[in-house]
């Protein structure tokens, strides 16, 4: 029997399992992404407050909340701690978010990390 084969470019940003479409595994349990970034891609800081996230660094380097990280680092962000990301190099990573809740991505209003109102699926 053949492999259900899928591309990772088919899906919204890299994101392939949670609640939401597209996805390979339909669940409120976890999201998951393999996110490629070219040196310099950048993400907003941004805080979530129901959600914990595990970025890990598969390939190149990267910095968040102005730490640099590179392949093997993990990162855990609890509840309520914002972060930021910016590629240093191309870069590929592994994020996954418990649970998976719509709309738990804020903005931070500034450095201090407060929320702004929450963010589309991106």
């Amino acid at each position: 029997m053949p492999l259900e084969r899928h591309k990772l470019d088919d899906f919204t940003r890299g994101w392939f399992v949670g609640n939401f479409s597209p996805t390979l595994v339909n669940t409120d349990a976890f999201e998951v992404a393999v996110q490629r970034y070219r040196a310099g891609d950048r993400e907003p800081r941004h805080v979530h407050k129901i959600a914990s996230e595990l970025t890990v660094i598969i390939v190149g380097r990267a910095r968040m909340n102005g730490e640099e990280l590179g392949p093997g680092d993990i990162v855990r962000l609890k509840p309520g701690e914002p972060a930021n990301f910016e590629a240093i190099t191309d870069a590929t990573t592994l994020a996954v978010k418990i649970p998976c809740v719509k709309g738990d991505k804020y903005l931070c209003d500034d450095a201090a990390g407060h929320a702004a109102p929450p963010l589309t699926k991106q």
